[in-house]
């Protein structure tokens, strides 16, 4: 039987916790996990380095709470809903009734990069919605700005407020409609720079040498490594379910290399594409899923070209000072 407010839920009560002091935060955070040990349910600690030790400070010495490290958890939004379906489908095999999660993603991605993580938060809804979970996302005020917290409104069901409250918010929508607006990603300034590559109608062995001839001595192997899948991924997945043309630029920053694959099609149609498998590969789900996980950033969106996916190998979290004095 679940407990606290999730009692007679089914599937994921999913929350936001909009704290503007510490004070706050624990008023939430302190009763939820205490709550989840009294009733003998996993109990979880995803929240960043300063605000898991705020939280180990002050409950009680040798609660059984789990502490996972925040950061690695969410590197990448893929990632994190694979890691998180892995342990929650081991908590419910085990018998939970009940698990209670409070977690928080790392705020550098809380500016260039929330595109991916807002389609995360409204994909969960989906993706943990098969387990007994109880999950708050905390997002500090004085850091978030009010774009973001307007998307989080968006995308969790309710908000939960000190003094036990829980209350719904008006703005939630629907993972299917969120997840099918248009919404471009920020721009990033290398961009506005002369591409390294720019191909017409590569095939994906040619993209492929196009990112491995830029990522030579630019990035750590790996992450060329990484990059030259993915962007083979998507080129594959623009000739099998795209339109022509199909067009592939390549930029080099400071410390990045970014790819935009762009086809004058109208992208995939699920979704979920990149953020959950989609089985057979259809409509170009599991290319997209790889793609999401082998990159640092990964951006779609539509616009009059077609629809583009933008791939970023090494550091996404751009300023939006141009790099050069080069063209648009």
């Amino acid at each position: 039987m679940r407990t606290g407010a999730a009692a007679g839920h089914h599937g994921y009560y999913h929350e936001a916790v909009c704290f503007g002091s510490d004070e706050d935060l624990l008023a939430v955070a302190l009763p939820f996990l205490t709550g989840g040990v009294d009733a003998g349910e996993p109990t979880v600690v995803a929240l960043g380095s300063r605000h898991t030790e705020l939280v180990r400070a002050a409950l009680p010495p040798g609660l059984p709470v789990t502490y996972l490290t925040g950061a690695s958890v969410y590197a990448r939004p893929a990632g994190a809903i694979r890691a998180y379906r892995e342990l929650l489908a081991g908590y419910h095999a085990g018998g939970a009734a009940q698990i209670r999660i409070i977690g928080a993603v790392p705020p550098e991605v809380l500016g260039v990069t929330w595109d991916w993580w807002a389609r995360y938060e409204s994909a969960v809804n989906h993706a943990y919605d098969e387990f007994p979970l109880w999950g708050m996302c905390a997002y500090d005020t004085r850091t978030t700005s009010a774009a973001v917290l307007a998307d989080v409104r968006r995308t969790h069901p309710r908000t939960a407020l000190p003094g036990g409250r829980h209350v719904p918010n008006r703005d939630y929508t629907d993972p299917i409609p969120y997840l099918g607006e248009r919404r471009q990603p920020v721009p990033d300034p290398v961009q506005r720079t002369t591409p390294r590559a720019d191909l017409l109608a590569p095939t994906a062995a040619e993209a492929r040498r196009a990112v491995r001839d830029a990522g030579r001595g630019h990035l750590p192997y790996q992450e060329v490594e990484d990059l030259i899948v993915a962007v083979s991924e998507a080129v594959a997945n623009a000739h099998r379910h795209g339109r022509g043309p199909i067009r592939v630029r390549l930029w080099c920053g400071a410390d990045r290399i970014v790819v935009a694959v762009t086809d004058s099609g109208t992208g995939p149609k699920d979704p979920f594409a990149g953020l959950l498998p989609a089985g057979d590969g259809s409509h170009g789900g599991l290319g997209l899923w790889i793609a999401h996980q082998s990159c640092n950033h990964v951006a779609l969106y539509r616009d009059p070209a077609g629809f583009t996916i933008r791939l970023t190998a090494g550091n996404p979290h751009h300023d939006l000072r141009p790099e050069s004095a080069g063209p648009q």
